[in-house]
């Protein structure tokens, strides 16, 4: 049973909607995605935030989640994978990865797909060395790289194509 004492109550806004959660002190923000609100794209891997599996966006900053506290998420805005196609539509980036076979077991594939709108976010034009330096933090176990960093490439030529008509 939770006490009282150790639970808060925190606002924030998650994948555009505003929201509320209980937390306790000890819980990571993973916690309160997948027990509170149902959103199991984050995933726990190594439960050393070394592998990116458990990516979230936080305030524009990129976060694990299974090191980063629940409590701090107050008054924040939060991004997880299943906010990439909330118009509906598959991102861009979602897109590529499917259309370049960019997973294969699929376990780090979220983070992998934040980190990427995130890096083309920032710089429209990677080349390979850029997004491999900014996907260093991610780890394939099955070993996709190749793919992945296809995906980059073929995501940000769709994008810079798209701004230009």
């Amino acid at each position: 049973m939770m006490s009282e004492s150790n639970n808060t109550q925190i606002n924030f806004v998650l994948n555009g909607q505003p929201v509320k959660a209980h937390v306790q002190t000890h819980h990571s923000v993973l916690d309160v995605l997948r027990n509170t609100f149902e959103l199991y794209g984050a995933r726990e891997s190594c439960g050393q935030g070394l592998c990116g599996c458990c990516t979230v966006i936080v305030d524009g900053k990129s976060v694990s989640g299974c090191l980063a506290l629940a409590a701090d998420l107050d008054g924040t805005q939060v991004e997880t994978v299943e906010g990439l196609d909330a118009s509906g539509q598959l991102d861009p980036v979602q897109q590529a990865f499917i259309d370049c076979g960019a997973f294969q077991c699929g376990f780090c594939t979220s983070g992998f797909l934040l980190m990427s709108k995130q890096l083309l976010a920032s710089n429209p034009n990677p080349t390979e060395s850029e997004i491999k330096h900014y996907l260093a933090g991610n780890l394939c176990r099955c070993a996709a790289y190749p793919e992945i960093i296809q995906a980059v490439r073929l995501a940000a030529d769709r994008i810079n194509a798209g701004s230009q008509a």
